[in-house]
């Protein structure tokens, strides 16, 4: 098994000082985040594509073990008619992405909080999700955001595609806690800017007997300190790596 815990993106100004030293070159951030912690969320690809020499260059600044995940494009997501996404899909997929190698984790495609489930509709996005990628074999992490998708029909035909849906720990959002897959994908997004570590002792203790329990049976885990306080994520995933 193998349990990855980090932050969603590296480049934030409020970061400097609390997370990388004072005096940190910035471009070598990632570098320090690497070392630090052991996954990070890369978010910029949701707003629009990168080079593939970007991705290489984003796997040789972190150590063997760390994982990327890739949050999906907005623009295959964000759509009327998500079967009508193909296209959208493609262009995400193809950008160069699979330049992180043995580094790349799961895509997390993320659904605006106003997309219903429609059970067809669903299915054929679904369906649209290739199982590798350049030879290399892809996770797809599915990350829904209303109620209506508690239905037993979205649970089973994404548990059929092996695809995990997204543990909310949120104040807005619903959690739907089901195992989807051979792998967690967890997103907690209620750090406390009071709190030094986001997260008090006691909540951190029981993260870590959670990412223990997902992580049983062999199951890889992603774990990411994501909005909430933003300023305390990285000493919230710090911590938390401590226990584990």
């Amino acid at each position: 098994m193998s349990i990855h815990i980090g932050i969603g993106g590296w480049t934030y100004e409020p970061w400097r000082g609390p997370f990388y030293p004072a005096g940190h070159p910035q471009k070598r951030e990632l570098e320090y985040a690497g070392q630090h912690l052991t996954g990070i969320e890369i978010n910029g690809t949701y707003y629009g594509s990168q080079k593939p020499e970007t991705f290489a260059n984003w796997a040789e600044a972190v150590p063997d073990g760390f994982r990327f995940s890739v949050k999906a494009s907005r623009f295959a997501t964000n759509r009327k008619i998500l079967a009508d996404g193909a296209a959208s899909i493609e262009k995400f997929l193809t950008q160069g992405l699979t330049r992180l190698g043995d580094r790349l984790g799961p895509i997390l495609w993320q659904f605006m909080a106003t997309k219903k489930f429609d059970r067809d509709d669903f299915a054929g996005f679904l369906d649209l999700l290739p199982e590798t990628q350049d030879s290399l074999p892809l996770r797809h992490a599915i990350e829904v955001r209303d109620e209506s998708f508690r239905d037993p029909a979205f649970i089973d035909m994404v548990r059929a595609r092996n695809m995990a849906i997204v543990y909310a720990d949120s104040d807005e959002f619903p959690c739907i806690d089901e195992q989807t897959a051979d792998f967690t994908y967890a997103r907690l997004q209620r750090t406390q800017e009071d709190v030094e570590t986001g997260y008090d002792d006691k909540a951190l203790d029981g993260w870590a007997n959670r990412a223990r329990d997902w992580a049983k049976g062999d199951r890889d885990v992603y774990l990411f300190f994501i909005a909430g306080a933003k300023v305390r994520n990285p000493a919230a995933a710090q911590a938390l790596i401590t226990r584990l």
